[in-house]
């Protein structure tokens, strides 16, 4: 597959590109323009088997830079390739879709314009990092927290939101709490969504429809524009917080979970993202593939995956979750889940910082004996899991994508944790399925013999994204230093991808190598993105490619 109808022929681009870095290096500071080797390599550094390498790096550092840039490289057609920090694993990384493109890095675009500590929401550049707003809410002592992803503290806000990623908390569908985007559209023209366009607007960052048609949809999961600031709400600290971990023994036992939690969802007992992994990616927490344990082989045998299981203390299925509110409203959610869980299989278990304290002394008292160290591990992932509840990003589950990393866990993991840059193979398939037992345990039935055919262990996680639907994490953990592999595991996840869009279990985000199969039919929805993206960005000068299957032969 290629891209049509981007890029010019051989001389001629060779000819623009000198163009375009003259003109770029004549309008930006010589350390904002980087095309050293050593550099591209780095940005093409893909845990998804398919990397591409930019033509240079830009890093702007305003909203007027970004206009500048556009303006420029529109005047020799070189595409422009956005990105917020470039930590899109499993589905990009910081690759663009073509070879040659202007990778724009926005993460030097890093400033908090404001933070309303009584209205609750701060307006944020693309390079705002979960860590750096936590640390600015923590260091003015604000009872305001953030919605966590698990992707690390190191990854974008911003970047997140516009794939319409989730996180954890109530607020953790993270796109219906925005309100207010900044776009510096292909023109150079800058767009401002809901009320922003109107001067002196009060509710800007309040009300995210505006008035007139509802745009800020527009630019999320599309390449219509370069989204340089934007509006989020922000959770007010809860009086008190409590962790549900639940486990699941045997794994036909999680359909009647979920139905048992799904009215609770609906009734707003839950109001958290609810998170159902399985085994393994509790397993893969803090551990990777046992290769002494199963040589030559790249999938778990049986027996050693129900003694790894055994060790941790879990069943087949681990559920995640927190509960909000007052005392009194959490006791309450509390009585209601274990009301709901009665009649199944599953375990609960509700969490504390209290009793956190209390399994910390425990697990010291046991010493180094099994039982010691199966508490020891338990208490580390529930206090990951609290902290994140709480608006403290966490590294610890970005793990699971050094499952089958030769080198294991970087020494200084979870420190600064790059699985891109640290050689990780990570395929991600997502797709959504209405919140139901029947349908978890029919797309798990569905996907399961790829994995097995290609031998990857299945690492899947089920997530209550909002009252009615379930978003599933499916992942492809493989070897990149084994070509063997990495061609299996590229075999897998078409296959898998494919099973899933074939049974109507579409994907809600899509890696790179998925954009071109968005549109098997040639359908109504698609044929209008294309006459959007066609009035917008009529040069395809934006990302060319992302988002519009058309584009692709």
């Amino acid at each position: 597959m290629a891209l049509t109808g981007v890029m010019p022929d051989v001389s001629e681009r060779s000819e623009r590109e000198r163009g375009l870095l003259a003109a770029l290096g004549a309008a930006f500071a010589p350390e904002q323009l980087q095309t050293g080797a050593a550099t591209l390599a780095r940005y093409a550094a893909s845990t998804a088997a398919r990397a591409t390498r930019p033509l240079a790096v830009i890093l702007p550092t305003s909203r007027e830079q970004v206009v500048r840039l556009v303006k420029i490289s529109g005047d020799f057609g070189i595409p422009l390739y956005p990105l917020s920090t470039g930590k899109n694993w499993g589905y990009g990384d910081a690759c663009a879709l073509g070879e040659a493109q202007l990778i724009v890095d926005l993460s030097r675009m890093n400033r908090i314009h404001e933070v309303n500590a009584e209205l609750a929401y701060a307006v944020i550049e693309p390079g705002v990092t979960q860590q750096q707003l936590a640390d600015y809410l923590r260091a003015q002592r604000l009872d305001l927290w953030i919605d966590c992803t698990g992707a690390g503290p190191d990854t974008s806000f911003m970047g997140n939101i516009l794939e319409r990623g989730f996180g954890h908390s109530p607020y953790g569908n993270r796109l219906q709490h925005v309100a207010g985007m900044q776009v510096v559209l292909a023109s150079g023209e800058v767009l401002e969504t809901g009320f922003g366009h109107y001067p002196n607007a009060r509710a800007a960052h309040l009300f995210p429809y505006g008035v007139g048609p509802f745009l800020d949809g527009l630019f999320t999961q599309s390449n219509f524009g370069i989204v340089t600031r934007i509006g989020i709400w922000l959770m007010p600290k809860a009086a008190c917080v409590n962790h549900l971990l639940c486990t699941v023994p045997a794994h036909h036992d999680i359909g009647a979970v979920v139905d048992a939690l799904r009215p609770l969802r609906l009734d707003g007992t839950l109001r958290s993202i609810i998170h159902i992994g399985n085994d393994l990616r509790v397993l893969s927490g803090g551990a990777v593939f046992p290769r002494a344990l199963a040589p030559g082989q790249t999938r778990l045998p049986d027996a050693l995956r129900a003694s790894l299981r055994r060790q941790a203390g879990i069943g087949a299925w681990v559920v995640s979750g927190a509960l909000y509110g007052s005392r009194l409203q959490v006791a309450a959610a509390r009585k209601a889940v274990s009301a709901a869980l009665k009649p199944t299989q599953a375990r609960a278990s509700f969490l504390s910082e209290r009793t956190l304290r209390w399994g910390e002394s425990a697990a010291r008292l046991l010493g180094q004996s099994a039982r010691g160290q199966r508490l020891r591990a338990q208490v580390a992932l529930c206090e990951a899991l609290m902290a994140m509840n709480r608006g403290t990003p966490n590294g610890r589950f970005l793990a699971g994508a050094y499952w089958r990393r030769r080198g294991g866990l970087p020494e200084h993991f979870p420190r600064k944790a790059d699985p891109a840059q640290d050689n990780c193979g990570l395929l991600w398939v997502s797709p959504v399925l209405p919140l139901r037992g029947a349908e978890l345990l029919a797309l798990h039935a569905l996907v399961s013999p790829a994995f097995a055919l290609h031998g990857f262990d299945l690492f899947a996680t089920f997530s209550m994204i909002n009252e009615r639907s379930l978003g599933a994490v499916l992942t492809i953990a493989y070897d990149k230093e084994d070509e063997e592999e990495v061609e299996r595991a590229r075999r897998c996840y078409r296959d898998v991808f494919s099973l899933c869009m074939q049974a109507g279990y579409i994907p809600y985000r899509v890696g790179n190598q998925s954009m071109a199969d968005l549109d098997p039919h040639g359908d109504v929805y698609w044929q209008t993105v294309a006459r959007i993206k066609q009035a917008l960005d009529p040069g395809g000068l934006i990302a060319p490619g992302r988002y519009q299957p058309g584009l692709w032969t």
